[in-house]
């Protein structure tokens, strides 16, 4: 193989070329440039060829070629171009900029855009402002007052319409119109295809509204119904009969969307703003009839999608800017419309809200606040609007957030408002505390939007209960208690369940303790660290229930280790309970430490099996149960909840386990939140996150009511348990200067600290926090964080919290601490609780024929009946 190379030159190289910075060069324009605009471009006619140079253009440089400026002893070219750039008006062109070899080339521009961790604060500030739903009962209101379920009612999403009158349930699709009377059987007792009707020029008509018409005749109502059709024909169709009793054609030129009752008249409403009010005389004794009666015609902005009689008013409004809706969203909107229909001349008046909300999707009234109207929103906000007003023009007093997805439907039941949403739940709120508490909430559809909720005002008389139906893009319709008795035997029966149960009491100790990634082994040298574990399982006589929660078991900070945990953590234990020894073998060691303290600690004719172990990236529980108490365990179960990254990583997060005493629920937490010393909202958030999880468990076997279980709930969430213990590195600091903290701890004055604890303010101040319901023991003991290892001297900021006692086992920068409980459990004896149940149900309908008066004077004085 050959080699050849080129001999190093004699003479130095030439020097670099000297770097050059940014030149702008900007002509001044000319005078006559400033004095007249630049001429306008001439209009496209027909080409004319015009002889134009060739473009030349600069030789293509190859890879590894740069262009260069010309050697200060190079001499210049002898002629230079000269590039005319093009100006504009007056305005100087843009400025150019020359870079040279190896200049540094400028930064590259970035978009502007909102840090992550002010978003984050947003969202966390959205979640404090959404209601209570801790203590929301979760049992599905459900009524029984038809002889024949509506289960088998199908009513396609979007594109039918429904009315209801007491068993009488009438479903409009298209050509066809199917009417169910429950309380004979549960299929239709009428298939109308209008294509068969055998009405002249009328035949194929297609329904888009229907309404009840309201008669004297007490017997005749819920047996005409009147259709609103797609040419704008009005057609009123006898049930009983099955056939047309009256038509008017054409009564509007666009097609019917919407048609309302209000009192003896029925007004009907077209996407062109068209409405048609048909009113008796007032002192007529004739019901209003389609053809005979003449309507009066009133105009109002066309295509709203949302239109409903509130309080006598007609209130309107769209999502089309063009016909009144939702504006820019700089602004506030959107508009809504309020029209006096049944007031000759009287002219509309457009309302604004008090901030930018999503479009109007519905409308109600509460029986208990008949001043106010409740609009909801997309977006999951809801209006309050005060009619009450000096100038008599309703006016938004406040705009409540109650859900982080869409308000999709709205109804005002006796004193509760009833909110359905996208994912299939509705929601009954009590809007008389602030924030709002969610007293009921339950699945209704099936994880899919509740499109209609509709209270049939004529159940109370045809009835004899307040029924509530919804319709769901499941193509379902419910009927559901608008009165909620079943939250108030349940309630009542609580008051009474004395009477029909005995009770034991059981102790409990729980153990938590950030370790810092510390190992057992390290509890050594002085008698603190070694008598640690003994000393905490001996600060109760006889427990029961042992619960360990430990924090940062493994090091987070280490990747590798984390990694491990994540992928083999889901595998750590063996049908016996025991940790697998896949997993790191920090959990295993202190698994067996704990095993082996527990055994040594107690006495050994009463034996401990460890019932619950589970971790989460650092997080590690281990529960303890005395044999004696193991044979009545029931329903035994362990999950973790991740809360770091939002929601996918477990640096973050909790380890949930729950087992029922006799029927008793009890519920474990060990968790660790998020860190720092201002994100109490982000802490706050992770506690609601985990406290309002769904389907934390499986669902209760029981083929009866759950009796273990609170709430009406299933067992599914956390807080379905009757007793809930909450521990672990919460990392709740006290809000206050370092140097005044540590002089409080070192004269010992602990409680004046705890006018400056984070928890126990947002505790007592903020009644958004999921936290309010838990009670803690008094805090006696100095802060537990953050220490320097194997000494007692404080290192960062401090934080104070959990239970009665703290040791001091210095292997961590934490300090342990413990709690013991004694709380009591509860048996319940079946026979007795029936017929205290039937005393109860007997009150309850006395009651309830009280709260139907009331409902019914209601519908009277709005005159909805």
């Amino acid at each position: 193989m050959r080699a050849s190379h080129s001999p190093r030159p004699s003479i130095p190289p030439p020097r670099p070329p000297p770097r050059h910075k940014s030149s702008v060069q900007a002509p001044s324009p000319s005078l006559a440039s400033v004095a007249s605009p630049p001429p306008l471009p001439a209009r496209r006619g027909t080409a004319t060829p015009v002889d134009e140079p060739p473009r030349r253009f600069p030789p293509r440089m190859h890879d590894g070629e740069a262009s260069l400026q010309p050697h200060a002893n190079t001499a210049p070219p002898t002629t230079s171009p000269t590039i005319d750039r093009k100006t504009f008006g007056h305005h100087p062109p843009p400025p150019t900029r020359t870079i040279g070899l190896n200049d540094k080339l400028p930064a590259a521009r970035r978009q502007a855009s909102g840090s992550s961790s002010e978003s984050e604060e947003e969202e966390f500030k959205k979640v404090e402002l959404l209601p209570d739903m801790t203590r929301s009962s979760r049992r599905p209101p459900v009524v029984d007052c038809h002889n024949y379920s509506e289960f088998h009612i199908h009513v396609p999403a979007y594109t039918s319409t429904v009315a209801v009158s007491g068993h009488t349930v009438a479903v409009a699709h298209h050509h066809h119109i199917k009417i169910y009377d429950l309380s004979v059987s549960e299929a239709p007792v009428w298939n109308i295809d209008s294509r068969d009707a055998g009405l002249d020029k009328l035949n194929g008509f297609k329904v888009t509204a229907m309404e009840f018409r309201p008669t004297l005749n007490a017997t005749d109502r819920g047996a005409f119904l009147w259709l609103g059709c797609k040419d704008g024909t009005l057609l009123e169709l006898d049930i009983r009969s099955g056939t047309i009793a009256a038509a008017k054609p054409v009564a509007h030129a666009h097609a019917v969307t919407h048609m309302f009752r209000h009192a003896r008249a029925m007004v009907t409403m077209d996407d062109a703003g068209k409405v048609l009010v048909f009113a008796p005389e007032p002192d007529s004794t004739d019901d209003v009839h389609l053809v005979y009666t003449q309507p009066r015609v009133v105009r109002i902005a066309d295509k709203q999608e949302f239109a409903k009689l509130l309080g006598g008013q007609l209130w309107t409004s769209t999502r089309d800017p063009n016909g009144g809706g939702s504006v820019a969203s700089t602004s506030r909107g959107p508009i809504v419309r309020v029209y006096d229909v049944f007031s000759p001349g009287s002219t509309g008046r457009s309302l604004l809200p008090t901030e930018h909300l999503g479009a109007v999707t519905s409308g109600t009234i509460l029986p208990s606040q008949p001043d106010k109207v409740f609009l909801g929103h997309e977006g999951g906000h809801v209006s309050i609007w005060q009619l009450v007003t000096k100038d008599g023009i309703p006016m938004c007093e406040e705009v409540v957030k109650v859900s982080t997805s869409d308000v999709l439907s709205l109804e005002g039941v006796n004193d509760r408002l009833w909110a359905g949403g996208r994912s299939g739940m509705i929601s009954a709120f009590d809007v008389v505390p602030r924030p709002w508490v969610a007293t009921n909430c339950w699945q209704a559809h099936t994880k899919l939007p509740v499109l209609k909720l509709t209270v049939d005002t004529w159940s109370i008389e045809r009835l004899g209960r307040l029924t509530v139906y919804s319709i769901g893009r499941d193509e379902k319709l419910r009927f559901w208690d608008g009165l909620l008795g079943t939250q108030w035997v349940d309630q009542e029966l609580i008051k009474r369940e004395a009477e029909f149960s005995t009770f034991r009491a059981v102790k409990v100790l729980v153990v938590s303790w950030n370790l810092d990634s510390a190992k057992p082994e390290t509890l050594t040298g002085t008698p603190e660290n070694i008598n640690f574990l003994n000393d905490a399982l001996k600060s109760v006589d006889d427990p029961d229930i042992i619960a360990f929660g430990f924090q940062e078991l493994i090091d987070l900070e280490s990747r590798k280790m984390a990694a491990k945990t994540v992928l083999l953590g889901g595998k750590n234990k063996t049908p016996d309970g025991a940790i697998s020894q896949k997993v790191s073998t920090s959990y295993k060691k202190w698994y067996d430490r704990l095993v082996l303290a527990v055994k040594m600690a107690m006495p050994p004719d009463e034996p401990y099996t460890v019932i619950h172990t589970e971790n989460l990236v650092g997080l590690f529980s281990c529960i303890f149960v005395k044999n004696t108490e193991r044979i009545s365990l029931k329903h035994v179960a362990i999950t973790t909840i991740k809360r770091g990254m939002g929601g996918r990583y477990g640096n973050k997060g909790g380890i949930v386990a729950r087992f029922v005493i006799d029927d008793t629920s009890i519920c474990f937490i060990n968790c660790h939140l998020a860190a720092g010393q201002h994100h109490v909202r982000q802490r706050n958030a992770d506690v609601a996150a985990m406290l309002e999880e769904k389907s934390v468990f499986p669902e209760s076997d029981a083929v009866e009511e759950p009796l273990a279980y609170v709430n009406g709930g299933d067992g599914s969430m956390v807080l379905d348990h009757e007793v809930v213990f909450m521990n672990g590195d919460m990392n709740y600091r006290i809000e206050h200067r370092r140097d005044f903290v540590a002089g409080a701890i070192k004269a010992g004055e602990i409680e004046s600290l705890l006018a400056y604890d984070q928890l126990l303010r947002e505790m007592k101040n903020n009644r958004a926090f999921r936290l309010r319901s838990f009670m803690e023991g008094p805090i006696t003991f100095a802060p537990t964080y953050k220490y320097d290892r194997r000494s007692n001297e404080y290192d960062t900021s401090e934080k104070a919290r959990l239970h009665y006692l703290r040791y001091e086992a210095n292997v961590s920068d934490h300090r342990p601490i413990s709690a013991a409980f004694r709380m009591t459990v509860k048996s319940v004896q079946h026979e007795a609780r029936a017929h205290v149940k039937g005393e109860v149900i007997a009150r309850w309908k006395q009651h309830e024929r009280a709260l139907l008066e009331a409902c019914h004077q209601f519908f009277v004085d709005q005159a909805m009946i």
